[in-house]
C-alpha cells in the first residue's frame, strides 16, 4: 500500500442553519447536506450519488475512447436498516440504462460496456471499493474548537 500528501482528500462542513451544513471541497466546489425535510442531499443520498457517479466516470472515460454516449441513466439504490450492528445500508446496488449510436464506434462502446462496468466494480471505483473492502473510519475532536 502507497500514499503520500498528494493522495490525501478532505471536505471540510461548515454548519449554515438548522440542520443544515455546507461541504466544501479543496477546489472550492460546494454542496449543502440536510436531514431530508429540504430539497438538500441527505448524507445517505451523497453515499449513493458518490457510488453511482464513481462509476459513471470510469464508465465514461473506457466507453467514451470508442463513442459518445446518446443517453446515459444510473441509478443507485440501497434499503437502510436497523439492527445489532446498527443503521447502515444493505442491498446497494448501481444500475446502468445507457445508449450508444448506431455504427461501428457504437458498437465498440457496447461491446465494452460489460467489462468497463465490472472493472469499476472489482478495480476502479475508489468510492465502491471502499464500501465493499470495507475501512474503519475514526471519530475524534480536532483543534478547530
Amino acid at each position: 500500500m502507497t500514499s503520500d500528501a498528494a493522495d490525501q482528500r478532505s471536505v471540510s462542513l461548515e454548519k449554515i442553519g438548522e440542520h443544515r451544513f455546507r461541504a466544501t471541497n479543496a477546489r472550492g466546489g460546494t454542496v449543502v447536506i440536510g436531514h431530508g425535510d429540504d430539497p438538500d442531499f441527505t448524507p445517505v443520498e451523497l453515499l449513493l450519488a458518490a457510488l453511482a457517479g464513481c462509476s459513471a466516470l470510469d464508465v465514461d472515460f473506457i466507453t467514451g475512447k470508442r463513442s459518445p454516449m446518446e443517453t446515459f441513466e444510473a441509478l443507485a439504490a440501497a434499503t437502510k436498516i436497523r439492527d445489532e450492528q446498527g443503521n447502515r445500508l444493505v442491498d446497494i446496488s448501481v444500475t446502468f440504462d445507457i445508449t450508444f449510436p448506431e455504427g461501428e464506434a457504437g458498437d465498440a462502446a457496447r461491446k465494452v460496456l460489460p467489462d468497463a462496468i465490472k472493472k469499476s466494480e472489482t478495480r476502479l471505483c475508489t468510492v465502491g471499493r471502499t464500501v465493499s473492502v470495507g475501512t474503519p473510519v475514526t471519530y475524534g475532536e480536532g483543534a478547530l474548537s
